[in-house]
C-alpha cells in the first residue's frame, strides 16, 4: 500500500459503496445483463494493471486456432479511436489499442480481432460480421457485468493478490475483494517457477474465503529467445532493457539473469513513444557501443516502437524483442483445457 494511503480510507469507502450497490443491482436483476450470442471466455482481473492478461488471451488463442474460428474483443485502452472496429492490415496502435494491435500482429488473419467499448453491441455485431467465429475471447472485461461470458477468468498476480490490496484511491482495486466470486477459474499469474505443493495451499487459502468452490491454478512466465525488428541484426549478450508495462520487476529480473545488462529505460504503461524518446534510446545505446549493446524489448512496446519510430531508426539501432507466454503446470494445464473444453464442445 502507498505511503499515507489511509488518508484515502473516505474516498475508498464511497468507491466500494457505489460498486457495490451497482453489482447488487446486476445480481437482482435490476440492471439487465445479457448473454453472449457467441460461446464466450472473459479474461480478467480485480486490480488495475499488470496481471498478465494478454499472454493469457494468447494462451487462449495458441490452445483454440486450430480447433476453431477464434474472434478476440477488448475496449482497446489507450487507442485515439471510438466505436465497434475490426483490426486490418491498415490498423495501428493508436486505431485499436496496444494489445489488441500486439494479437493482430502476431496472428494475423488467423483471427479476427475487434475493439468496442460495449462488449454486448460489439458482440452482436461480430456475430453477424462474422457468423462463422465460434469461440469469442473478451479482454479485461470481468467489471463489464452487462455482458455474461460462458467462462470467467479472474487473474490476480502471485507478488501482488487481490486479497492483499484495497480499493482505488487507497489501493489498486476496481471492486471489492468479493467480486472474485463471479470467476469460474482464478489463475494466479507470475507466480515462481516449481512453487511447492505447501506455498500453493497456504496462497489457496486465502483467496478461498471470497470463493470457496473454484478452481485456483497457477501459471509463471516462460521468456523465449529475442527476436530481431531487422533481419540484418545480431544479437548481443549486452542489453538495454526497454519497456512501458504496468510492473517490469519479472522482465527485468529475467534479463539481469540471463544476459549484461547495460541499462533501463522504463516508461508509464501503454506509451506513445515520442521523437524524444528515441533520441534518448540512441543516446544510451551511443554511450554503450563499445560493448556492441542490443536493444530488448517487449512485444507490446514493440509495436509502438515500430509504428511511430524515425526512419532508418530501426537498422541504426538493433532492437529486439523478447516473447513471453503462459506456462502452467501440467495438472493446472489440464483443468483449465476442460473448462475451456465445456465452452467450446
Amino acid at each position: 500500500m502507498r505511503p499515507y494511503a489511509f488518508l484515502l480510507y473516505p474516498f475508498a469507502l464511497l468507491y466500494d459503496l457505489i460498486t457495490r450497490i451497482r453489482n447488487k443491482f446486476f445480481d437482482w436483476g435490476w440492471l439487465k445483463s445479457s448473454e453472449s450470442p457467441i460461446p464466450s471466455i472473459l479474461v480478467g482481473n480485480l486490480r488495475v494493471g499488470g496481471t498478465g492478461k494478454t499472454p493469457m488471451v494468447e494462451y487462449l488463442i495458441e490452445y483454440l486456432k486450430a480447433k476453431k474460428n477464434i474472434a478476440t474483443l477488448s475496449r482497446g485502452y489507450g487507442r485515439k479511436t471510438q466505436g465497434f472496429l475490426q483490426a486490418s492490415g491498415g490498423s495501428t496502435p493508436s486505431d485499436i489499442g496496444d494489445e489488441p494491435f500486439q494479437i493482430y500482429e502476431k496472428y494475423g488473419n488467423g483471427i479476427s480481432v475487434f475493439v468496442g467499448e460495449d462488449r454486448v453491441g460489439a458482440a452482436f455485431q461480430i456475430e453477424e460480421k462474422k457468423p462463422n467465429t465460434e469461440v469469442l475471447l473478451l479482454d479485461d472485461a470481468f467489471q463489464h457485468r452487462s455482458f455474461r461470458a460462458d467462462l470467467n477468468i479472474l487473474l490476480t498476480t502471485y507478488d501482488q493478490p487481490f486479497f492483499s490490496d484495497f480499493l482505488l484511491p487507497m489501493g489498486r482495486l476496481r471492486e471489492s475483494r468479493s467480486g472474485a466470486k463471479r470467476a469460474n477459474l482464478i489463475v494466479v499469474t507470475k507466480s515462481p517457477r516449481g512453487l511447492d505443493a505447501q506455498k500453493r495451499d497456504r496462497f489457496k487459502k486465502k483467496i478461498q474465503p471470497y470463493n470457496p468452490s473454484v478452481p485456483i491454478l497457477f501459471s509463471s512466465i516462460g521468456y523465449g529467445q529475442p527476436v530481431t525488428l531487422q533481419p540484418e541484426h545480431t544479437f548481443s549478450d549486452s542489453v538495454i532493457l526497454v519497456s512501458g508495462i504496468a510492473d517490469d520487476s519479472q522482465l527485468k529480473s529475467f534479463v539481469s539473469n540471463n544476459y549484461d545488462l547495460l541499462e533501463t529505460l522504463n516508461y508509464p504503461d501503454h506509451h506513445d513513444y515520442k521523437q524524444e524518446d528515441f533520441e534518448r534510446m540512441k543516446q544510451v545505446y551511443q554511450q554503450n557501443a563499445s560493448k556492441k549493446p542490443v536493444l530488448i524489448t517487449t512485444e507490446k512496446d514493440a509495436v509502438k516502437v515500430k509504428s511511430s519510430c524515425p526512419a532508418g531508426f530501426l537498422r541504426e539501432i538493433p532492437i529486439f524483442v523478447l516473447p513471453i507466454q503462459v506456462v502452467f503446470s501440467p495438472e493446472d494445464e489440464q483443468i483449465i483445457q476442460s473448462f475451456i473444453d465445456q465452452v467450446i464442445l
